[in-house]
């Protein structure tokens, strides 16, 4: 992408007044846009875009600057444009730049952009078609499909070079059903770290029959009742609560700053001994895996909290100067246009012994969430508030009727302290994760689990 002679110079002009370490993160990225509503493909977006980013840092300042230009001026510019931030006495001389190599997790059969529209469009429409076939009450169905490929590279004044391509699929299936003058939808957006073998691999006339059922159920869910209960969150999506109230508590750029509940509590317990909770950025072809971080840290599994136990946090580079620690390989950012931090890549709590039969069966009465919608969180504080989108009444051990308006309203470090029991059938969710360095591709996970109390805000009429 540049070359080896360049890249130095870049580097060398990053350190020029005094730094102490300069990286440069080099970007070209294509997308793919669709979206298809009636039956028709209603938008159809392709883009380029690159850049290139060069962050220096002095002790325990950091400075970045990024740009398009890709000509040596223009990268030397913007270097010299970030070192000017800097104020040393001190000019160091590079390491050696040597590269490196690695065998990709996320193996990919068909780069995207190879592949012709009409395929992707066949695609769409069957989905479209499964969904708005399910119900007579279905009238509206939303299929977004999204592909990019990112070629990235990454070196440092350390001696890092490094690249990496990632490729990524995603489908976004919204459902609407409507009786009388009630209306409600349903939503599933399946995803991975692969090409457009996912899409044909995969099951997508579950996920398009899932979006469908869900809207077309809550056409009868009866208003939730409000009050504190126990509350069994099911796999897949449900772990939306614990990356938003803990993982966001457990990164680097709130512990290094104690603007974290979990700072400085390394060894102690802080959830039962049945909770383990994971960041795996090494999962094959997960949404949120990486075969490296945008820092050039090659991926790998962080055990945060072990049974009950905190162990560990997720790092990065320059984080690790604030805390003493080593980078975790958590150094992630949106694009050239961020300079990265810590965030999360699949974060999951672990399996456990019960079934999801015994968890149901033992839990005389509560409420159980199938699906979450989205929801607000302090990450200061953990504090959250969920919307659900699928509810149903437990009672005397067996799942009864449909509940609509529920939401989760609670501190995420107190809940995680309150699980009493966990499932064995881990499953993971798609989404993205928005925070100081953009919004990234991230999986959620959990198997079943249950909160023995969590406050419900229902609807007004039980």
């Amino acid at each position: 992408m540049l070359n080896q002679s360049l890249i130095e110079d870049v580097l060398t002009a990053a350190l020029s007044t005094g730094g102490d370490f300069s990286e440069i993160f080099v970007e070209d990225r294509f997308t793919n846009n669709f979206t298809l509503q009636s039956g028709k493909i209603e938008s159809c977006l392709s883009g380029r875009d690159f850049g290139i980013g060069i962050r220096v840092f002095k002790g325990l300042q950091s400075v970045y600057a990024y740009s398009t230009d890709f000509t040596k001026e223009g990268i030397i510019k913007a270097a010299k444009n970030a070192a000017h931030a800097i104020n040393g006495k001190t000019i160091i001389q590079l390491a050696p730049l040597v590269k490196e190599s690695f065998e990709t997790i996320n193996p990919v059969q068909f780069l995207p952009k190879e592949v012709d529209k009409t395929r992707k469009a066949a695609i769409m429409k069957n989905a479209y078609d499964t969904a708005k076939n399910y119900h007579s009450s279905i009238s509206q169905v939303t299929v977004r499909y999204m592909d990019e490929e990112q070629n990235v590279l990454i070196a440092n004044s350390e001696g890092k070079l490094i690249e990496d391509k990632r490729v990524r699929s995603r489908m976004a299936i919204q459902a609407v059903a409507v009786r009388d003058n009630q209306m409600e939808t349903g939503f599933y957006g399946p995803g991975a770290h692969q090409g457009f073998e996912f899409f044909e691999n995969s099951n997508m006339d579950y996920f398009a029959t899932e979006a469908a059922r869900i809207a077309v159920t809550m056409l009868d869910a009866s208003p939730c009742p409000s009050g504190k209960f126990p509350v069994i969150i099911d796999n897949e999506f449900g772990g939306v609560i614990f990356h938003e109230a803990c993982g966001h508590g457990l990164e680097a750029t709130a512990v290094a700053k104690n603007h974290s509940v979990f700072a400085n509590r390394l060894g102690e317990m802080v959830a039962p001994e049945i909770v383990t909770y994971i960041d795996d950025g090494t999962l094959k072809n997960e949404w949120g895996s990486i075969n490296i971080d945008d820092e050039g840290e090659k991926a790998r599994k962080n055990v945060l909290i072990e049974n009950g136990i905190l162990k560990g946090y997720l790092i990065d580079k320059f984080n690790s100067r604030r805390m003493g620690m080593e980078s975790t390989g958590s150094g992630r950012r949106q694009s050239f246009r961020f300079a990265p931090t810590s965030r999360m890549t699949n974060t999951y709590i672990a399996p456990g012994k019960s079934t999801p039969e015994e968890i149901i069966t033992n839990t005389e009465y509560g409420i159980y969430t199938k699906y979450m919608g989205g929801g607000q969180v302090n990450p200061a504080t953990g504090d959250y508030n969920f919307a659900v989108m699928e509810a149903y009444e437990v009672k005397n051990g067996k799942l009864g009727k449909p509940l609509k308006g529920a939401t989760l309203i609670g501190n995420g470090p107190k809940t995680l302290q309150l699980v009493d029991m966990v499932g064995n059938n881990l499953g993971h969710g798609a989404g993205m994760c928005g925070s100081q360095s953009g919004s990234i591709p991230v999986n959620v996970g959990q198997p079943m689990i249950r909160v023995s109390e969590i406050t419900v805000g229902g609807t007004k009429g039980e």
